[in-house]
């Protein structure tokens, strides 16, 4: 097969390319009304009340960050096992990240290791807990949301891999990732290898109004034109001793506290309402892709770790945990299958190293960075080249 094969690919359609088309022919680039749209549609998607369109997920995670308060020195618990911008939204603040482990067997964040750190310490030391819904496993919110109540700390649950993922609560109710019920905030990207692509773009969600107010401030620079927000009186807004009328006037403002500029744009944000529209047929694939997978692959004697058919899996990643890992990345590399590894433990980047976090802290998370290994999983994978990836693989282990 001559055709390469990459582990993530954004599938863009002929209507994304007329709703994008659509806008740049419009009135509004930005700050126009396909960004109240997509917000409101992704809410609804979600299940939560409210939605804020960011310019990425980065952004995403440091204005929610910024809208609990965190401060410097400030602890917040998370896993090593992600991008490490799940980590680096504390650090913008300048709080200090702590690193739980993870479960050797679902790749999410430990809740016993959590629960280890904070009984070590005590009550108050911790503000916070991001746990990630990673590879499009939801994470047990329920649960975290209990030990999160019990030692007083919000909760921003990182959903970027998972949108329409979901995972069963305590009442057999279905809960999607990132809506809301278990964590103050939850963000997501439009990356383009993510289920939703907007080129760049992110959304933070939350069935909190008082936050969704102050990210909405956070987002554009501090200000608000929200009449009932003004701290200045009427007189000194329409610049004279005495108003002459008794509302604020139209062009007037206020920067009450300092945000960012992280807007979106409407042609992001068409592209975005575009792509949701045909978000579950994207999960419905993905699913039929790792089942696939699956059965390739279970019982194989190079297989380390194989977790199997999973309700509720949004599958943004497969990740299979073999031998020989770097071996079969060239092996598939030369056959132009460009696999990709998920994650280098964040604790071992030389960053969070000059903090002293070092080899041997995470057991859990390293081990599993030994083995992991990303296949190719998009909607757009035909089943040729799902062929193609398996029978090297085989290959290469010649089985």
């Amino acid at each position: 097969m001559k055709k390469s094969i990459p582990y993530g690919r954004q599938n863009i359609t002929d209507e994304d390319i007329q709703a994008v088309n659509d806008v740049l022919r419009g009135d509004f680039l930005t700050q126009g009304p396909h960004i109240l749209q997509f917000e409101t549609e992704f809410a609804e998607y979600i299940g939560s009340k409210y939605a804020v369109a960011v310019a990425n997920g980065t952004a995403a995670l440091h204005l929610s960050i910024m809208a609990l308060n965190i401060k410097e020195h400030d602890k917040v618990i998370t896993t090593p096992i992600t991008f490490a911008a799940s980590a680096n939204c504390v650090r913008y603040c300048g709080g200090d990240v702590v690193f739980a482990d993870i479960d050797p067997e679902t790749y999410l964040l430990d809740i016993n290791s959590v629960r280890a750190l904070l009984e070590k310490s005590p009550k108050g030391t911790y503000k916070g807990i991001i746990p990630v819904d990673f590879a499009g496993r939801g994470v047990d919110m329920e649960a975290f949301k209990a030990l999160a109540d019990e030692y007083n700390l919000w909760i921003i649950e990182d959903a970027c891999h998972a949108p329409g993922g979901y995972v069963t609560d305590s009442k057999s109710k279905m809960q999607l990732c990132g809506n809301g019920n278990f964590a103050e905030l939850a963000i997501f990207s439009f990356h383009p290898v993510k289920h939703i692509a907007c080129g760049e773009g992110g959304m933070i969600t939350t069935n909190d109004e008082a936050l969704y107010k102050r990210l909405l401030m956070l987002r554009t620079h501090g200000i608000t034109r929200d009449l009932s927000l003004f701290k200045n009186d009427i007189n000194f807004a329409a610049g004279q001793s005495q108003a002459e009328g008794a509302d604020f006037p139209g062009w007037y403002m206020e920067m009450q506290t300092l945000g960012y500029n992280y807007r979106l744009t409407d042609f992001q944000a068409a592209l975005g309402n575009s792509q949701l529209s045909r978000a579950e047929d994207g999960l419905t694939k993905r699913r039929e892709i790792a089942a696939i997978y699956n059965a390739a692959f279970v019982g194989k004697s190079f297989l380390k770790g194989q977790s199997g058919v999973i309700d509720g899996h949004a599958y943004h990643l497969y990740i299979l945990e073999v031998d020989d890992r770097l071996g079969l990345y060239n092996y598939l590399k030369e056959n132009r299958i460009y696999a990709q590894i998920h994650y280098i433990p964040c604790h071992l980047m030389p960053y969070y190293k000059q903090f002293g976090w070092k080899e041997g802290d995470m057991p859990a998370a390293e081990n599993y960075y030994k083995h992991c290994i990303s296949l190719p999983m998009y909607p757009t994978l035909t089943s040729d080249e799902q062929e193609y990836v398996i029978s090297m693989i085989n290959a290469f282990y010649n089985e």
